[in-house]
């Protein structure tokens, strides 16, 4: 589509540039798509006459963004298990999370790995019987929002063990029992749905 956008642009300057331009792609191929697009950018970048122009510039440029964005997600998606996850509202990653417990001193004492879309919170159990198969004894958990959800809070009080964090919205703002299956991002600061999309 912002391949088209940037046809459009140039013809709209010099009609007969057509000529210039390498033969566009017609299949649906997505590896065909992405030589054409870069052909398009290569050719386009040759001439600064034309991709200097601000109208066709702007559309060279989210072209090139589309260019990198579809190689990254290609590549990665060759992979069925990796998922979307999120560092932030407007910062997602495509692959796995690593959950790391450690001690004071940093040592780690479990890890678990998970696709991209998981919450950290429901990953505290197996986090914790890990680390007390490793010889912790463990009376303090340390964490951020995402750790004190209510099936942690009542593990945490059914092995005496007391959980520093910052109450989960889940319990501070109430939960309907159909939502059971978000669960609470809290690097996005939302909710997160079965599916992997971030929800208000």
């Amino acid at each position: 589509e912002r391949s088209k956008l940037l046809r459009k642009a140039i013809y709209q300057i010099d009609g007969e540039y057509k000529e210039s331009l390498p033969h566009k792609n017609e299949s649906n191929d997505l590896d065909q798509e992405l030589t054409y697009c870069k052909e398009l950018q290569r050719v386009l970048e040759q001439d600064q006459a034309i991709s200097e122009i601000p109208a066709v510039k702007e559309k060279l440029n989210l072209l090139k963004e589309t260019i990198e964005d579809t190689k990254e997600y290609y590549l990665l998606s060759k992979d069925d298990q990796a998922r979307l996850g999120y560092k932030s509202v407007d910062s997602s990653f495509f692959g796995y999370k690593t959950h790391l417990a450690m001690t004071e001193e940093r040592i780690i004492t479990a890890a678990v790995v998970t696709t991209g879309e998981k919450g950290d919170g429901p990953e505290l159990p197996r986090l914790l019987e890990i680390s007390q198969q490793n010889g912790m004894e463990v009376d303090t958990i340390i964490g951020d929002t995402a750790y004190s959800g209510k099936e942690n809070l009542q593990l945490a009080k059914e092995q005496d063990i007391d959980i520093i964090a910052k109450l989960n919205p889940i319990i501070s703002q109430g939960y309907r029992k159909q939502g059971n299956h978000f669960q609470y991002n809290k690097d996005a600061g939302m909710f997160v749905c079965p599916a992997g999309h971030l929800a208000i």
